[in-house]
C-alpha cells in the first residue's frame, strides 16, 4: 500500500470521500500554500484581510463536495482551483469590487508567470531593479485584462491545467477557453513590450 505522501491528488480525494481523514490532511498540506496565494491574487490588496476567510471557505466547499469528485473529470488541482476561483469571485461580488491582481504577500515573483508563458528565463546577474519594475508592470498589465481573460490566465498558470481541463472545469467550450488564454497572453505581450525588447537576443 502506498503512503499518503506517494498517492496522487485524485486518489487522496477519493480516499477521503470514503472516510480516510488523514488523506484530506495530506491534500491540505500539499496544496495549502498554492491555494492561498491564488486566493490572495484574485482578491487583491483591497480585500487582503479577507483572504484567509475565503481560503477557509474554499476548503469547506471542497469538504462539502467530496462525494461529487470523480477521478474521470478534471484533475483534483483544477477542480480545487476552480472552487477557490468561485469562492473568491463570490466575495468580490459581495464587496462590489472588481477583481484586481496584486503582489502576493509571500513575495513570490509575478514575472515567473510571464517567463513560463513565454518560455524564457533571465540570467541571474540581471539588475534586480529592472526585474522589480518589470514585475510591477506585469501586475498592472494583469489588472488591465478583462476579468474572464484574467481569471482564465490565473487558473491556467497557477494550476498548470491544460486547456481541456480549464474548459471542462469552467464549463466553457474548448475554443472559448483557448481564445481567452491566447488573447490574455497577446495583451500581456503588448503591455510588457518595453521590457521584452530588452530580453531579445542581440545580433
Amino acid at each position: 500500500m502506498p503512503t499518503h505522501a506517494e498517492m496522487p491528488d485524485d486518489e487522496l480525494m477519493l480516499a477521503y470521500a470514503r472516510g480516510d481523514v488523514s488523506a484530506f490532511d495530506a491534500l491540505y498540506a500539499r496544496h495549502e500554500g498554492a491555494l492561498l496565494r491564488f486566493v490572495r491574487r484574485l482578491l487583491g490588496h483591497a480585500l487582503a484581510a479577507q483572504a484567509d476567510e475565503v481560503f477557509q471557505d474554499t476548503w469547506m466547499r471542497i469538504i462539502a463536495a467530496r462525494e461529487r469528485f470523480t477521478a474521470d473529470g478534471a484533475s483534483w488541482k483544477t477542480w480545487a482551483f476552480t472552487i477557490a476561483h468561485n469562492a473568491a469571485l463570490d466575495r468580490l461580488r459581495t464587496s462590489g469590487r472588481e477583481t484586481q491582481i496584486e503582489m502576493a504577500d509571500d513575495g513570490s515573483d509575478p514575472m515567473d508567470w510571464l517567463q513560463e508563458a513565454l518560455d524564457m528565463a533571465h540570467p541571474s546577474s540581471e539588475d534586480t531593479a529592472f526585474w522589480r519594475a518589470a514585475g510591477q508592470q506585469l501586475l498592472d498589465c494583469l489588472d488591465a485584462l478583462p476579468a474572464p481573460q484574467r481569471a482564465a490566465f490565473l487558473l491556467h498558470h497557477e494550476d498548470g491545467a491544460s486547456v481541456e481541463e480549464l474548459a471542462q472545469s469552467l464549463s466553457l467550450p474548448f475554443e472559448t477557453a483557448k481564445s481567452r488564454l491566447r488573447y490574455a497572453l497577446q495583451k500581456l505581450r503588448g503591455c510588457m513590450q518595453a521590457y521584452l525588447v530588452v530580453l531579445e537576443p542581440r545580433t
